[in-house]
């Protein structure tokens, strides 16, 4: 799948859920990071993805058509683009990483599950996108799974919340902006992914700084920081970017959602977290509503199979 393409509908849900396992292995790493390298949360997180705006553009200027594209932006385009960098990125992303670091990610993720379910009440308003009952029904079951999955005391503190409650919109305002931004397909996915990384990095590095002082950094912590830069980031945000020119707001939010479930097994596998009951219907919940929330066909059979273009 080239990134400078457009994928189909099966493709375009198949890279978006790529994307959200590297995204669910990120927050072993990142807890890694703040307990056992000490990093400070805006700094690391300023660093994750300054390196990652770096080695884009490195990969843009090694290619002609990426360079002039990088180099030429639109003037029309590149106000919504470094927005998004700023809500995305600053915002949402700095949020998380000091709701990770302030109280367990159990109550980081319940917040953030709330995602598709506003999108699905503010994307037909915004986007034009007006769920159907059935995707609309879909968003409430990930909600009402992701309720269930992490049912009981999370121990959530009040800086942790607020900040999990600000990446919360961050977050659903980015995945409407995002939305807006990548079906119009006249800017390719990295260049919105570089332009907007870089402005949301900058951003985090000048607050790490004024805030926390100039990070410090082991060499095993700067190998958590180039795997996250590289791999969980820079390709990561890429492909998620070339998603959204074919899956709607709501449908990526929902994908997004899997990451309760992945997680979850990624917790059974390596940590020997068996789940309980609660869990399980949880897990159950959010697969269905997942799934409803793609397309506005009927069945399971238009979700696997490819749309004709």
């Amino acid at each position: 799948m080239s990134i400078e393409g457009n994928p189909s509908h099966a493709r375009a849900v198949a890279s978006a859920l790529l994307v959200t396992f590297l995204w669910s292995s990120s927050w072993v790493l990142i807890r890694w990071g703040l307990d056992s390298e000490d990093l400070e949360p805006i700094g690391f997180a300023a660093l994750r993805y300054g390196l990652a705006a770096l080695f884009l553009i490195g990969w843009a200027a090694s290619t002609q058509p990426i360079r002039h594209q990088l180099a030429h932006l639109d003037r029309r385009a590149a106000g919504p683009i470094l927005l998004l960098g700023v809500v995305f990125y600053a915002v949402t992303q700095g949020a998380q990483f000091v709701a990770i670091d302030s109280q367990p990610a159990a109550t980081t993720s319940l917040v953030l599950s709330l995602t598709p379910l506003l999108v699905a009440l503010l994307g037909g308003w915004s986007l034009g996108e007006k769920p159907s009952r059935r995707q609309f029904g879909g968003a409430l079951l990930v909600a009402a799974g992701a309720w269930s999955y992490f049912s009981g005391d999370l121990g959530a503190t009040a800086i942790g919340l607020t900040a999990a409650l600000i990446g919360l919109g961050a977050n659903v305002t980015s995945a409407l902006l995002g939305r807006h931004v990548n079906r119009q397909s006249a800017v390719p996915p990295v260049v919105v992914t570089t332009w907007s990384m870089a402005t949301g990095a900058a951003i985090l590095f000048a607050v790490a700084v004024a805030f926390e002082g100039v990070p410090t950094v082991s060499p095993r912590g700067w190998l958590i920081i180039l795997w996250l830069a590289l791999v969980n980031t820079a390709l990561a945000f890429t492909l998620w970017n070339l998603s959204l020119r074919r899956l709607s707001a709501l449908e990526s939010a929902a994908i997004n959602n899997t990451l309760l479930i992945q997680i979850a097994v990624l917790a059974w596998i390596l940590l020997d977290e068996t789940p309980g009951r609660g869990e399980l219907i949880g897990i159950a919940l959010v697969s269905v509503g997942v799934l409803l929330t793609q397309g506005r066909g009927a069945g399971l059979a238009r979700f696997l199979r490819p749309r004709l273009r």
